[in-house]
């Protein structure tokens, strides 16, 4: 019986995944049509249940997002935890008239506290479970580290609940003694909770207080969580605590560039322009995705000059603090940051003057 569950479980979601890569493959005027129905249905199933909408704003893809439901005559408040954000877009979200909403712990606070935000989300989330064992997530932690699931997970062996070896022989020696294995244990605190104390709180305290709920810029082909959960719940979620619009789920990059230039988007400098390359393929000229300062998810897959090497060249101090003096060890006193965490999952950083990277 829990067989035929488990297989029926991802026979759907490989359905769903199938019907997506189809809204996906779609042409861009028709990926633009719907998201104009699914924004004004948003609206409308919100203005039925007498609640009201926002959208909430980070970088290009959001600022996007915000001037497309202008565009089409949905005029909402915006809000951004704006300080968290590169001066440029800061600028931009003034203009824009974006109301600011503060953060409920500084960027410094969550990395000594929480610990540092690595990988992945959900990796990260992982490995704090493992830092941070209790009975009440002994179950959890079987699985990240055996892959072995319990009924809420259909008894599967070899989950996706695992953590890849590459990171579990880092990141796993807190359950050594529990499982006789020999993995390293990380001489710093990771954890996925940035984003909740820096914007994700701050932001759904505000929506709660204002009765409202978000337009947001997230796209699936940005992979992750976010893919997963586009896919399962689609462009718009009514849930019991949780109702969103992602009028953009279903656009590739080129989509949003594309619709950028066509509403003559204002682009944060940090970005640079968009431009288009001899097969037609739109790009911006400085930086890709932009987030906040701190961040390190996904770190280990880019090429260098990565984004601490362009913080480097933006602003040297920053770079410095960010890189040897965030954090205090709580037994020895030592000061330490992101060099000591990249050091630990092999991304160089400290061997690539920003001069170089201003030579081209």
């Amino acid at each position: 019986m829990n067989e035929m569950t488990t297989e029926a479980w991802k026979q759907m979601k490989k359905e769903k995944k199938q019907r997506f890569t189809a809204l996906q493959n779609q042409s861009y005027d028709v990926k633009v049509r719907r998201a104009e129905i699914r924004a004004f249905e948003f609206m409308n199933e919100m203005d039925g249940r007498l609640k009201n909408c926002h959208v909430s704003v980070g970088g290009l893809d959001s600022i996007t997002l915000l001037i497309f439901l202008r565009h089409i005559g949905i005029d909402v408040p915006a809000i951004s935890v704006t300080s968290v954000e590169d001066k440029s877009i800061q600028e931009i979200h003034k203009q824009l008239g974006i109301i600011p909403i503060k953060s409920y712990k500084s960027k410094i606070a969550v990395l000594n506290e929480e610990g540092f935000p690595v990988i992945s989300k959900r990796i990260a989330g992982k490995i704090s479970l493992l830092q941070n064992p209790t009975e009440k997530n002994r179950t959890v932690r079987h699985a990240i580290i055996t892959g072995e699931c319990g009924e809420q997970g259909h008894f599967a062996k070899n989950s996706r609940m695992q953590l890849p070896y590459k990171w579990l022989k880092l990141f796993g020696g807190c359950a050594n003694e529990e499982y006789g294995t020999g993995y390293q244990t990380a001489p710093f605190k990771v954890s996925n909770k940035c984003c909740y104390w820096l914007k994700e709180k701050p932001c759904d305290d505000w929506a709660r207080e204002h009765e409202s709920y978000p337009y947001l810029g997230m796209m699936a082909s940005e992979g992750g969580q976010r893919e997963e959960a586009l896919v399962e719940h689609g462009c718009n979620y009514y849930g019991a605590t949780t109702m969103r619009s992602a009028p953009f789920a279903p656009f590739m990059r080129q989509d949003i560039l594309q619709l950028a230039l066509d509403l003559n988007v204002p682009i944060p400098e940090i970005y640079g322009e968009i431009k288009r390359k001899e097969d037609g393929t739109l790009y911006t000229t400085k930086a890709q995705r932009t987030g906040c300062s701190m961040c390190g998810f996904g770190i280990h897959l880019e090429e260098r000059p990565h984004r601490f090497d362009r913080l480097r060249e933006q602003n040297p101090k920053e770079w410095e603090f960010y890189m040897y003096n965030c954090c205090t060890d709580p037994e020895t006193g030592e000061k330490f940051g992101w060099g000591k965490v990249l050091d630990y999952i092999g991304v160089g950083w400290e061997d690539y003057p920003a001069e170089q990277m201003t030579l081209f």
